[in-house]
């Protein structure tokens, strides 16, 4: 036999071997996949037995959130002043560093992840539409973050963005851009850099026991909930260190007619935000 058939041989069983096993992992992956969803709709039927209204399609589930840990990050700051005010020197004032343009605006940034940023009036316009220039502004800023909500009260408009590390939300982290009279103003939120993986951090939860956990605080009282209008799997973030260390915890966010609820994934505790 030759050896170029014996390659071709070769070849071929190699190919057979690893389809074998690509078609085990799929069947496995539809398997976990049919399970989760019965899952879901058992738990569903079990809050809708207890005068709790669910769309089973209205939960956006995720397994593979796992705990991080976050630092400060000053090139992720300079890039958010940056957009605002042009390239100026920051000032290190301890635990704030200032940004700042005199003709232009200040930018406060906090250990925390915080910032504040004021705008003199005419820097920032919004020519066409507040969504827009918010949208150009958030590219400029070079921060993953989801889509846009604009909301209207006496003095103006405001632009809301939840803060996003690789595609799930950080639900505590929004960024606020106020407008007045087409005039950006302020910009107030918070960001997370230096994120890397905790080995001693937890995975995210099953769905189903973020939502009897919520059912048991709905049923002693805690929490008023006739219907749940979606359930999402992300983050929650908490600082630990005077110096900006923080922690990402896998969370499942909760809303309802009334209100939105943080689950956090590995100690149950639910809070209103």
């Amino acid at each position: 036999m030759s050896a170029a058939r014996i390659k071709t041989i070769v070849i071929a069983a190699l190919v057979l071997v690893n389809a074998f096993f690509l078609t085990i992992i799929l069947v496995d992956n539809h398997a976990d996949a049919r399970d989760e969803r019965q899952m879901i709709e058992s738990v569903c039927s079990i809050l809708e037995s207890n005068g709790i209204k669910i769309n089973p399609d209205n939960i956006k589930t995720s397994g593979d959130l796992r705990t991080m840990r976050t630092a400060r990050g000053g090139e992720v700051e300079a890039a958010i002043a940056y957009a605002f005010l042009g390239r100026v020197d920051m000032t290190d004032q301890g635990t704030i560093y200032q940004y700042e343009d005199p003709d232009r605006g200040v930018a406060d940034f906090y250990s925390a992840g915080d910032f504040v940023i004021q705008l003199k009036e005419g820097v920032v316009t919004a020519p066409d539409s507040v969504l827009k220039t918010t949208q150009e502004l958030l590219h400029k800023m070079k921060l993953e973050t989801s889509a846009p909500v604009i909301s209207h009260n006496s003095e103006g408009e405001m632009v809301s963005v939840d803060s996003v590390f690789r595609g799930a939300s950080i639900f505590n982290y929004p960024i606020e851009f106020y407008f007045v009279r087409n005039s950006l103003r302020t910009i107030k939120g918070r960001y997370v850099a230096g994120v890397e993986l905790m080995e001693d951090g937890t995975e995210i939860s099953q769905v189903g026991t973020a939502l009897l956990r919520f059912l048991l605080s709905v049923n002693r009282g805690d929490i008023e909930c006739n219907e749940i209008l979606s359930v999402e799997a992300g983050y929650q973030h908490s600082v630990v260190g005077s110096f900006g260390e923080g922690v990402l915890a896998p969370s499942w966010l909760i809303t309802t007619g009334d209100g939105r609820y943080i689950i956090d994934s590995a100690t149950g505790e639910i809070r209103g935000i």
